[in-house]
């Protein structure tokens, strides 16, 4: 045996090694459907070939493969994860076997220095709180009409104001940017009651919105490296790491801070009743199970509520501006969309009593937003077709099987993509791949669809608390810029998506706005 190794060359072990390594190449691509997993690397090497088009083709791949495929990752130790598109997987991970599929250690593990415990990050009984504690605030008459009236005077007394400002310089903006600035300042006064100020006219750097947008991105690098990579840097504090760990600094004692300034000012008034932020609500929410020297004390702990309030403001600041910036961009190449909706637009204000009410001075209510069924139908095809979230995993607590057949196995990594399902001809018809807002509508009235098909708001258990809100938000900004403005992509101006766990535009949305005039109502 040692002879044997004794003439053995490095030339030799190379062409056996390389003799390995191509049939199990060819092998693997002749039993498996899916896309090409190379020995060692896995998926890697195809996903690098095609970053600059990933999402379009992983709905190639997903259609070749009727809706479901393996796959396996560098770094995984040889353990298989599943990317589908099947409404009845998906209903089956969201809703039918929930508790077997949760967020998982792989997801918390990385968010966890931003979002803490927050519901965002949470799984079992932290996030069972959590949800109670949202959907009885956020539900109420009492949140649903503040957060009107807040969405309103950011509206009209900020976004409103920038265009005009921009119309009379005669200049182009980044549209994407300056939606993230509302959606920023909008759910930060929902969340805490205050108010960053990122749509000021001058489009100022806020410290917290710039940390928190940083915080975010550097969080996303550890879903791209490896942990034997991120760890290390976290420990030594170096590189993307050292960063992150600045930025989170600011986003908490900023979050700290309110907290703790907002429970003094409950101290000193010995109520918040005149504050009816989500922040404000919980801090007078009652442990119905203690009691102090006769004194009621609060249900919920500071880093409780910290942590809350900043998984609301992730949740809610990326998705509607996304969300929207899609929409706008949509709209502009489809015209007889925006025809439509400004026509339903103008029927609606047609019925107000005050008949002279120059369209300059209104301000839409809760009931008129209501009515706009098309233009939420435009914003829901936006969302089928470019959904804010596009791809969203679970990891598999114990062993199954899916509806379809297919065989997943504790610790895999279960990914869905809600982008890719819009694409399917099987899920969604022939003209899938079609801006097409009737699809939503059925004898004049707006028809919600299947949620496992359509998870763009989540689904099961775990679907989004502020849906409602997002509506409200997007239809308020939609239609009060429609009614005023015309909004034209700059000549030119190249769309494509960017590559992150939110469907931002990687080149923005570089926009004009030009004002409508009477004969164009």
């Amino acid at each position: 045996m040692e002879e044997v190794i004794a003439h053995l060359r490095f030339s030799d072990v190379a062409v056996a090694l390389m003799g390995l390594f191509i049939c199990s190449s060819v092998l693997q691509r002749l039993t498996n459907k899916g896309p090409m997993l190379w020995p060692v690397m896995g998926i890697l090497p195809s996903l690098f070939f095609h970053v600059s088009d990933l999402y379009n083709w992983v709905t190639k791949a997903l259609i070749q493969c009727e809706g479901t495929f393996y796959y396996r990752g560098m770094w995984m130790g040889g353990a298989y994860g599943i990317m589908t598109v099947d409404p009845s997987n998906i209903e089956y991970m969201l809703k039918t076997r929930f508790k077997n599929f949760p967020k998982g250690k792989y997801y918390r593990e990385r968010f966890c220095d931003l979002l803490g415990d927050g519901i965002f990050n949470a799984d079992d009984g932290l996030w069972k709180e959590q949800r109670r504690a949202a959907t009885s605030e956020m539900h109420s008459s009492r949140f649903v009409n503040y957060s009107l009236q807040t969405i309103q005077e950011l509206v009209h007394q900020k976004l409103l104001k920038l265009v005009e400002k921009l119309v009379k310089s005669n200049q182009s903006i980044d549209l994407q940017d300056v939606l993230l600035r509302f959606t920023f300042d909008n759910i930060c006064t929902a969340a805490f009651g205050v108010d960053p100020g990122c749509l000021a006219l001058d489009l100022p750097d806020v410290p917290f919105a710039k940390a928190f947008e940083e915080a975010t991105e550097f969080t996303l690098f550890r879903f791209v490296l490896p942990p034997f990579v991120w760890k290390p840097m976290k420990f030594f504090g170096v590189g993307s790491e050292k960063k992150l760990k600045e930025a989170v600094q600011i986003v908490h004692k900023f979050a700290e801070k309110t907290v703790v300034d907002r429970r003094i000012e409950c101290t000193k008034l010995g109520s918040l009743n005149m504050r009816s932020d989500l922040l404000s609500r919980l801090i007078e929410v009652e442990d119905p199970d203690d009691e102090l020297a006769g004194k009621k004390i609060n249900r919920y702990s500071n880093k409780f509520l910290k942590d809350f309030c900043i998984s609301f403001i992730l949740a809610g600041r990326d998705t509607s501006s996304v969300a929207l910036a899609w929409f706008f961009w949509l709209i502009d190449e489809h015209p007889h969309v925006e025809t439509c909706i400004l026509r339903e637009i103008n029927e609606i204000i047609g019925l107000r009593k005050s008949k002279n009410e120059k369209f300059d001075d209104v301000v839409f209510t809760v009931d008129e937003l209501k009515k706009m069924v098309y233009l939420q139908a435009a914003l829901s095809e936006s969302l089928r077709l470019y959904p804010s979230v596009p791809i969203d995993f679970k990891e598999v607590q114990e062993d199954d099987v899916f509806p379809d057949g297919t065989v997943v196995t504790k610790g895999a990594r279960i990914l869905y993509s809600i982008f890719s399902i819009a694409r399917m001809e099987a899920i969604w018809g022939k003209d899938c791949k079609e801006f097409k807002p009737e699809r939503w509508i059925k004898d004049g009235d707006f028809v919600s669809e299947n949620q496992f098909k359509y998870a763009v708001f989540n689904a099961g258990p775990r679907l989004c608390v502020g849906k409602k809100f997002a509506y409200m938000q997007m239809k308020m900004v939609a239609a009060s810029i429609l009614l005023r403005y015309s909004v034209k992509v700059v000549e030119g101006h190249r769309i494509a998506p960017k590559m992150t766990t939110t469907l931002y535009m990687k080149n923005g949305l570089l926009v004009t706005f030009k004002p409508r005039v009477s004969s164009d109502q």
